[in-house]
């Protein structure tokens, strides 16, 4: 059936996000699994959108971004972070972070060159690696309860991943699936690497403004990084437009250049009414910021502690909107431990809520078979109504 499929593509099948959404939809199971929210984005940019589109702005936008745009996020990067970018020739909008990162390791790597990459990973990256032809180098995030603070890292094994070959890290933060922040301590360390191996940090920070404790610290404010740093973000998180697709990396101009040499061959240029109104969001004052993330952590904070009271083991996360529960806890309908993430995933779908079993997101699978993930970018009556149909794996429910 999938003769013709290439062995770049072979493996990696539908994405998991695609597949339990569809499951969801079947089974009439509560989506928090995918990570988008289902309520919609602010009326004024929404209004920008409409107003671009009645102005006329129907046609081919500028391959690097329309110049309202790049500017616009020129002046957040010095507003939130300090950091100068030249709108013109450092920033480059794409169609979603997605793009970002494919387009940027098209752009850097060459067939046999190695990325270094924290797993849990999002399921993109090892995909947009091995279409590039290069080769993963995979450092795991310690699980809760294993050895060490949870969601940490072996220094000596991170290190013993860069080599002659090492071309890209690619570093999430915050994280996805975990919540984790890194620390200025550990990015000043990887930072450290980099440098002693003239490697390139390609940093996704898409959910920047979603922190809950501690610091978001992008990589290209630590000393020396912002030379060697593409930073990546984009709008759909922030704004709960996911479908807008608008997203951007902020490069020095030799990186740029690399990035745009493959982005203008992967889809040349993103929805041009969309990135005008794109300005009116990144222009959006520091007050939409704080009640972003008043709000989300009332979500975090509601999910959390009723997926504690209920049974499941989990830490509140320090940022992004996923929450990683371990379900150690629970048994099966003949009372024996579930065997995976999978076969767990697979119980809640029957149960009507569905999640993410965050095993697909490591090379070693074996290291995320102990919990799954959920996501709370939801109105607060689902994230009550799937706290509902949980309550059935109460361990008091199945003691009664």
């Amino acid at each position: 059936m999938h003769d013709r499929l290439s062995r770049k593509l072979t493996g990696f099948g539908t994405t998991i996000f695609t597949e339990m959404t569809r499951l969801a939809n079947e089974r009439g199971a509560i989506n928090l699994a995918q990570g988008f929210p289902d309520f919609d984005g602010p009326e004024f940019v929404k209004d920008a959108a409409v107003a671009a589109i009645r102005a006329g702005h129907g046609q081919y936008a500028r391959m690097s971004g329309i110049p309202p745009l790049n500017a616009a996020l020129a002046r957040k990067y010095l507003r939130d972070y300090g950091l100068v970018y030249d709108g013109d020739t450092e920033i480059t909008v794409t169609s979603g972070a997605t793009e970002a990162i494919f387009a940027t390791l098209q752009g850097l790597t060459d067939v046999g060159d190695e990325v270094v990459m924290f797993e849990p990973f999002y399921d993109s990256y090892r995909a947009s690696v091995y279409m590039a032809g290069a080769i993963p180098r995979v450092a795991t995030l310690r699980t809760p309860g294993g050895d060490g603070p949870a969601w940490s890292f072996d220094r000596d094994a991170v290190r013993a991943l860069f080599g002659p070959r090492t071309r890209v890290l690619l570093l999430n933060s915050p994280h996805n699936p975990t919540g984790k922040v890194f620390s200025r301590d550990e990015l000043e360390f990887l930072a450290g690497l980099c440098e002693e191996h003239d490697v390139v940090c390609v940093s996704d920070e898409v959910y920047e403004h979603l922190v809950f404790d501690g610091e978001h610290i992008p990589m290209a404010t630590i000393a020396g990084m912002r030379a060697r740093t593409v930073t990546i973000s984009s709008l759909g998180k922030t704004f709960s437009l996911t479908g807008w697709k608008i997203g951007w990396a902020a490069a020095p101009p030799d990186l740029t250049f690399a990035i745009r040499s493959a982005h203008q061959f992967i889809t040349f240029a993103t929805a041009t009414p969309l990135q005008h109104a794109a300005v009116a969001a990144i222009d959006a004052p520091p007050a939409f910021y704080r009640q972003l993330t008043a709000d989300y952590r009332e979500k975090r904070d509601l999910l959390v502690g009723e997926l504690a009271r209920i049974g499941f083991d989990l830490l509140p996360p320090a940022g992004t909107y996923f929450a990683c529960a371990g379900f150690g806890r629970f048994a099966d309908g003949a009372g024996a431990p579930f065997k995976d993430d999978i076969a767990f995933t697979k119980h809640l779908i029957d149960v009507g809520v569905a999640v993410i079993p965050p095993s697909v997101f490591y090379v070693h699978p074996e290291h995320g078979r102990s919990y799954v993930r959920f996501a709370f970018c939801k109105r607060e009556e689902t994230l009550r109504a799937a706290v509902a149909r949980l309550e059935v794996l109460s361990p008091t429910s199945r003691e009664s």
